[in-house]
């Protein structure tokens, strides 16, 4: 089967049009008709059912259609693999980056860039859990979560720093005294989290449970700045990571304690799944950021 003629297909079905089909593949109508003529030759019956200016399917068009799309896609990922096989001179990587790390990955980003010029990288933002998904799926080749993952979630990891997590809140707050406050201590404790879908607040709810601590969770939000809104407003206690509130500068008034849990920290770490191809690119991506884990970049 030729591949030119079953790429045309499948574009005139997409564009439900022969006219934008050949628009979008750059040549004439006449040219994808004929080649949708001479793929329907081929398969021994018709695939579309041509209606004025529009097309639709066949049942057996729509075989062809969803096979082809599968065929392309090979075709595709097999080019890719060969272009990225010369030098690392082209490639692309989607990276996922969580928003509440994204602000410290513009060092990493840099060196990467300045050493690979052409290849294409793109950050894509989700939260924690969401990236682990996407990257066992295959929607990603590597994503940054919380470690750690779990031993049998297939995903193998790199830890690029550890960190505390600090309580955030007013003087009014009932852990204000203690000097070493921990999980126990903030039993029936009004807290504020970041979403379920962030990989930090999941290690936060294993962690309360080791506890023995059920959290009274008031507010949650993806939006780290809310959240410290809310504390500084003595509505509860935020908890967050100290490299974040490092880099801001909180009033005098907003008591700020490192949580005291040895199994609770703030984990950043790449997650791939390690028995699966992985382009040029991403292995580019993950030996930049092996050689910068021992950088100051938090």
């Amino acid at each position: 089967m030729d591949l030119r003629a079953l790429r045309y297909f499948v574009e005139t079905v997409r564009h439900s049009s022969f006219t934008q089909a050949a628009e979008h593949l750059c040549v004439t109508q006449s040219t994808v008709s004929k080649m949708v003529r001479q793929l329907e030759e081929e398969v021994g019956q018709p695939l579309l059912i041509r209606e004025g200016r529009g097309v639709r399917l066949t049942d057996a068009g729509r075989i062809v259609f969803e096979g082809g799309q599968e065929a392309l896609g090979v075709v595709k990922r097999l080019m890719q693999d060969v272009a990225d096989l010369s030098d690392l001179v082209r490639g692309e990587v989607t990276v996922g980056i969580p928003p509440m790390v994204n602000l410290f990955f513009p060092p990493l980003i840099k060196r990467f860039k300045e050493r690979y010029p052409q290849i294409k990288l793109i950050a894509q933002e989700a939260g924690g859990q969401v990236i682990e998904q996407r990257v066992l799926a295959g929607e990603l080749e590597v994503g940054v979560t919380v470690l750690p993952v779990p031993p049998e979630s297939g995903l193998a990891s790199m830890e690029l720093g550890r960190f505390p997590i600090c309580l955030v809140g007013t003087k009014a707050s009932s852990w204000y005294g203690l000097p070493q406050p921990s999980l126990a201590s903030l039993d029936q404790e009004p807290l504020l989290m970041f979403s379920e879908d962030y990989a930090l607040t999941k290690r936060l709810r294993e962690g309360f449970a080791r506890a023995g601590v059920s959290p009274v969770v008031v507010g949650q939000s993806g939006q780290w700045d809310f959240l410290l809104s809310l504390a500084m407003a003595g509505l509860g206690t935020a908890l967050m990571p100290e490299p974040l509130l490092k880099r801001l500068n909180l009033p005098d008034d907003v008591v700020i304690r490192p949580l005291c849990e040895p199994d609770v920290s703030w984990r950043v770490g790449q997650v791939w799944v390690p028995e699966r191809h992985m382009s040029h690119a991403a292995r580019a991506w993950l030996a930049v950021c092996d050689e910068g884990a021992a950088l100051p970049l938090f």
